[in-house]
């Protein structure tokens, strides 16, 4: 009896082996060809820039070429559902972002953006969006904004990049919290939102960090509030929403790495240690900071999901906000 019992547990375990061995003989010779990392929106946007610095330079580390393609269409569903359903052997990898944790209640979404990926880590936390006027306006604090906004309710508008966007939800919380109408004139982006302020189409926008800073600079533009935890180093005389009495008002970006679901855990483990090398350099460091973007710290696969189920269901709570018909999620 105890003779058949070993020989039972010794066929089940060359089963497992036999199944595994394809996966493990594949994850030791990786990477044997060009990498591929699918961009779900246009090249030289938040996403992409980081992605493309990224890719550089893991390419000098690894000896393999490392492919940025730009997938663009559907909020980025249209990326994501190409990588969702791409082999699961490393070869290709996708950018998530915010937009994945936003689209589902906006959009048919046909992928779950978590249970559908193995997150390698993440790459980038931020930009944050920051509230920028006219400069020619007299406004010189957010409270200023706010006040002339509720005594004449229709004399204020913001740019936003359209429905289901960070710059809109923004404007709907700070609408919530302030108790104003601002109305809200949807662009082509949020960086055609941020210049149409510079030339008299509306009075203010959300815009992100990169997109506001240099119009800042210039003269062109007044930035009275950011909307991230902490100040930025690079911008230090911004205040934060929450210091001016917004609290919970937080709309960093992000852009992380991963791979379609069920690719081997070592092949996983490498990316993340080349990533990891390759975020926490100072001179990626270097880049990203003059671009508003922080490295970050406990940089594991486990952190990055974690972190979007988390964000999955904040923005759910701002997307009730917007006054917009939600939409329950497929997946």
């Amino acid at each position: 009896m105890i003779t058949r019992f070993r020989l039972a547990l010794a066929l089940v375990g060359a089963f497992i082996f036999a199944a595994l061995l394809p996966r493990v003989a594949a994850a030791q010779g990786y990477p044997s060809r060009p990498i591929t990392m699918i961009v779900p929106f246009a090249a030289g946007g938040l996403t992409d820039v980081p992605v493309r610095i990224l890719a550089a330079m893991v390419q000098k580390r690894i000896g393999q070429n490392v492919i940025v393609e730009n997938k663009p269409g559907g909020s980025g569903t249209l990326g994501g559902a190409l990588a969702a359903r791409a082999a699961p052997d490393g070869y290709t990898l996708f950018a998530n972002s915010i937009a994945d944790a936003q689209n589902l209640y906006f959009l048919p979404v046909p992928y779950n953006a978590i249970d559908d990926f193995s997150m390698i880590g993440m790459i980038v936390e931020g930009p944050p969006l920051v509230l920028i006027i006219d400069s020619s306006l007299p406004y010189k604090s957010l409270a200023e904004l706010l006040a002339d906004a509720r005594t004449n309710s229709t004399k204020i508008s913001f740019g936003t990049s359209g429905p289901a966007t960070s710059p809109s939800m923004a404007l709907a919380q700070l609408n919530s919290l302030a108790k104003t109408a601002i109305a809200g004139v949807p662009f082509n982006g949020s960086g055609e939102a941020a210049r149409n302020v510079t030339r008299s189409g509306v009075q203010g926008a959300f815009a992100f960090y990169a997109q506001a800073k240099p119009l800042a600079d210039s003269g062109q533009v007044r930035a009275l509030a950011i909307a991230s935890p902490q100040r930025i180093a690079t911008w230090p005389e911004v205040p934060t929403m929450q210091e001016l009495g917004f609290p919970n008002f937080d709309y960093r970006g992000f852009v992380g790495l991963a791979a379609p679901a069920k690719t081997p855990a070592p092949i996983i483990a490498y990316l993340n240690k080349q990533l990891n090398d390759v975020v926490q350099s100072q001179p990626f460091r270097s880049r990203m900071a003059a671009l508003g973007m922080t490295v970050p710290t406990n940089n594991t696969p486990q952190m990055l999901a974690d972190y979007m189920r988390r964000e999955t269901i904040r923005q759910r709570a701002l997307a009730s906000l917007t006054g917009i018909k939600m939409m329950k999620p497929a997946h």
